[in-house]
């Protein structure tokens, strides 16, 4: 295990300044390459607890800028037109290449490495995407995958409404009533 100061937040692993301990594959391949972290030398955790200021405000202007950016893209919906089959299955698939690419065209950079996807989109139909504007901010996608502009169109139109049907169940949901204090006696009576 090799030990290392994080330059940045890295999602299961630690945050700003945290000593951790990784195998020295990821050390060598992924985190020191991009510079995410330092060995944990006398010198280097000395370096980094004098540059800790400068280190944390960067930080935090490139998160208020993704924020920025999110607001933005939260609710882009991408619409990606494909041959598919009669069952809807997809000849190919939709990758984290192709979506970067439909945000990118839609006016926001981002690459592919942003992109969180599971597995690749093989059917037709309305698929959430998560991408990753910094380590503390992420924002939800939708990739729209039809045969043709028109197919688009109407599951744009069913996505929609389903939309607002969330913002409606939400608001009720704080008006439901709250169970009455004499029936949680009743039960904690029956359950003794």
């Amino acid at each position: 295990m090799v030990e290392l100061v994080l330059l940045e937040r890295i999602e299961k692993l630690g945050q700003i300044g945290d000593v951790v301990k990784v195998r020295p594959g990821y050390a060598r391949n992924f985190l020191l390459p991009q510079q995410k972290a330092l060995r944990a030398t006398k010198e280097n955790i000395s370096l980094f607890e004098s540059r800790k200021a400068q280190i944390v405000a960067d930080n935090l202007k490139r998160k208020s800028e993704a924020e920025s950016v999110a607001a933005k893209i939260k609710g882009l919906i991408v619409t990606m037109i494909r041959q598919a089959g009669e069952s809807g299955q997809l000849f190919g698939s939709v990758t984290a290449r192709d979506i970067s690419e439909a945000v990118s065209k839609a006016g926001f950079s981002i690459n592919k490495g942003q992109v969180l996807i599971a597995l690749p989109i093989k059917t037709l139909g309305i698929s959430t995407v998560h991408v990753i504007l910094h380590p503390e901010v992420t924002v939800d996608v939708f990739v729209n995958v039809a045969k043709t502009e028109e197919e688009a169109k109407v599951q744009a139109q069913k996505l929609k409404p389903a939309k607002t049907e969330e913002k409606v169940a939400a608001a009720d949901m704080g008006d439901m009533p709250q169970p009455d204090a004499d029936l949680s006696e009743e039960f904690a009576k029956i359950t003794k």
